[in-house]
């Protein structure tokens, strides 16, 4: 097949292809006449774009060289500072006026220096906080921290709204309850007949303005009138919180009436502990609360059943029920200042005024008295002040 003539060639023309056309002529032949051609329109196309780009740049740098000569005095000098000089207008620049963007006014030197704002990608839009109790419906797997968590509240808040619900006990949280969450740290109150606003304030530590001010209340600022039987959110209220712990019972205790279900007679004598201590369960981790201010223990995970053991020697002076939250309950006594308590039990097996030495089995794990679910509540105690026992245990 012969190849194509270059445009404007007379294919009948014996003469011999030269220069451009010879190289068209082997590119037809080697099948890329049509590409070479496709390409070339495509070149010309982004050449075209270019000097429009270039031109219009250049209008626009001589529309800014006619305002600049525009605002010249006579004699190429600038105005000075704040000095406003009316000047010829030979090149009519008020002709090119509406093509160019609007100046603005020149700056007072009096004035102070503006604040510019720096442009942010990641601005975030402001959210208005509410002011109103909501309700939350508890999960299975919740805790009292983690729905604290939740709202960004303090898990003191939680039980300070629920008193009726949770007695302020972490441990009596169970799925399907519903819970009043604060919209801020504080507690709930329940206003009752003979409630004054002064008295309210003072017993939670706030300012009676600070009850005032809270919208949700509902309260005049100039006659605050309280109703009874209704809730007032006390913004940054607090108050002693309701402790569910046994009293601490040592060996030498006899048993009185304020102390129940499996209080030890007492006036024991026995084994005296070492002061070091070991773990009272197999695991050596949490499934439940950490100790805290209002949880002064450990909830080491422990299948229901599974064996617990004496943190350190000592004579058992609590073995039974109770019923102060902690279900079956053990109470050591070490002799040396220290006690441990152990709660939720299935079973205990030891009995009153028993020497137990570290790492007898004292009975079973279970999930008795205020408990979601089987685990191991464990204190620690010295001279009857609570703690942590993270910092005894190995």
């Amino acid at each position: 097949m012969s190849a194509e003539p270059f445009p404007g060639q007379d294919p009948a023309s014996p003469a011999e292809l030269t220069g451009l056309a010879r190289i068209w002529a082997d590119l037809v032949a080697a099948g890329w006449g049509e590409a070479v051609l496709r390409y070339a329109t495509h070149a010309l196309l982004l050449l075209v774009l270019a000097l429009a780009v270039w031109a219009r740049q250049l209008n626009l740098g001589f529309a800014d060289a006619l305002m600049v000569k525009a605002t010249l005095q006579p004699g190429g000098a600038r105005p000075a500072a704040g000095q406003v000089t009316p000047t010829p207008d030979p090149l009519g620049a008020s002709d090119i006026q509406a093509f160019l963007p609007a100046a603005d006014p020149a700056p007072d030197p009096n004035d102070a220096a503006p604040i510019e704002r720096l442009a942010d990608v990641h601005t975030l839009i402001p959210t208005r906080g509410r002011s109103a109790v909501i309700t939350y419906t508890v999960r299975s797997g919740d805790t009292l921290f983690g729905i604290a968590g939740k709202f960004g509240l303090q898990p003191e808040t939680v039980l300070w709204g629920n008193y009726f619900t949770l007695q302020d006990d972490p441990h009596s949280l169970f799925p399907g309850q519903v819970l009043n969450i604060l919209p801020v740290d504080g507690t709930y109150h329940l206003v009752t007949e003979d409630n004054t606003l002064l008295q309210i304030a003072r017993f939670y530590g706030v300012t009676p303005e600070a009850i005032v001010d809270w919208a949700s209340n509902g309260l005049d600022p100039s006659d605050p009138v309280l109703r009874p039987n209704a809730y007032l959110v006390v913004p940054g209220g607090r108050r002693e919180l309701q402790t569910w712990e046994v009293p601490t019972i040592t060996r030498e205790d006899t048993a009185t009436a304020a102390n129940n279900f499996g209080q030890c007679p007492g006036g024991y004598s026995g084994v005296l502990g070492t002061g070091a201590f070991v773990w009272p369960a197999d695991n050596h981790f949490l499934s439940g609360y950490d100790y805290t201010t209002i949880h002064r223990g450990l909830d080491i995970k422990a299948l229901l059943g599974a064996p617990l053991y004496a943190a350190d020697s000592g004579v058992i002076v609590y073995a039974g029920p109770t019923s102060r939250g902690y279900g079956n309950l053990v109470v050591i006594d070490h002799g040396n200042g220290y006690q441990t308590v152990y709660g939720h039990l299935s079973q205990w097996d030891v009995s009153c005024g028993e020497s137990v030495f570290q790492g007898n089995l004292i009975g079973l794990s279970g999930s008795t008295g205020n408990s979601s679910g089987p685990h191991l509540h464990f204190e620690v105690r010295y001279n009857g002040a609570y703690l942590n026992p993270w910092t005894v245990l190995p």
